[in-house]
Formats: structure tokens, C-alpha cells, sequence
């Protein structure tokens, strides 16, 4: 082998290991930079699903709550109902059309020619059906 030729394979040695000593911080840091964007993904993984747990936890907590809120509406609407047959009670005694559910059946004699108790004549009427509104 000659010696250009010696000299021309050192030459491009020398230039491959500069190339590498170049290139090898930045193969380096191109290394670094994926593997704190792969810990940056775990992270961002981690806070996705803690955040879709919290997410659903309080999506069940919503429906519960809807539910118990439906229940309660139920009870109310129970309570407005009732509310309205004593109110309907209330104007019927109001009106005398219930004076009949004012005595017990050992007063009768007491109260009879009233509302309550109409004359014998009418006796044959059913109970609750005396005055005519």
C-alpha cells in the first residue's frame, strides 16, 4: 500500500471520529430529549386517568343524587295530594255536605232532624248523598 493511500484511509478515519465525537453529544441529547418525553407521557397518562376516575366517580354520585331528587319529588307531589284531599274535606264539612262523619252512631238520636242525621223520610238516602250542592 502506498502511502497516499495510508494517509488518505487516516484521513477519512480522522474525519469519521470527529463526525462521531459531533455527533455522539447530539445522538445523546436526541436520547435524553425521548426519554423525558416518554416520562412526560406516563405522567400525562397518569393524570388522564386519575382525572376520568374522578370523572366517573362523581358522574355516579350525580346519578344518585338524581335519583334520591326523583324520590323526594315522588314524596312531595304524595304530601300536595294529600294536602289537597284534607283540603277537600275541609270544604266539604265547611259546606255541611259531611256533618254525617261528625257523630258516632250512639249519638244519632242526639243529632237527629240535623245535616247529620236527616229526618226518618229521607233515611232511605245513602249516607254522604243528603244536600244537594
Amino acid at each position: 500500500m502506498s502511502t497516499a493511500v495510508i494517509i488518505v484511509i487516516v484521513a477519512v478515519v480522522v474525519i469519521l471520529l470527529i463526525a462521531a465525537l459531533v455527533a455522539l453529544p447530539r445522538m445523546r441529547q436526541r436520547a435524553e430529549l425521548k426519554k423525558r418525553e416518554r416520562r412526560l407521557d406516563e405522567r400525562r397518562d397518569q393524570v388522564v386517568t386519575a382525572h376520568r376516575e374522578e370523572a366517573a366517580d362523581r358522574e355516579r354520585r350525580a346519578q344518585v343524587a338524581e335519583q334520591r331528587a326523583r324520590v323526594a319529588e315522588q314524596e312531595a307531589q304524595k304530601e300536595r295530594a294529600a294536602a289537597r284531599a284534607r283540603e277537600e274535606q275541609a270544604t266539604l264539612h265547611e259546606r255541611g255536605l259531611a256533618d254525617h262523619e261528625l257523630i258516632a252512631e250512639d249519638e244519632r238520636d242526639e243529632f237527629a232532624g240535623t245535616s247529620a242525621v236527616p229526618e226518618e223520610g229521607r233515611r232511605s238516602e245513602p249516607r254522604g248523598g243528603g244536600q244537594a250542592a
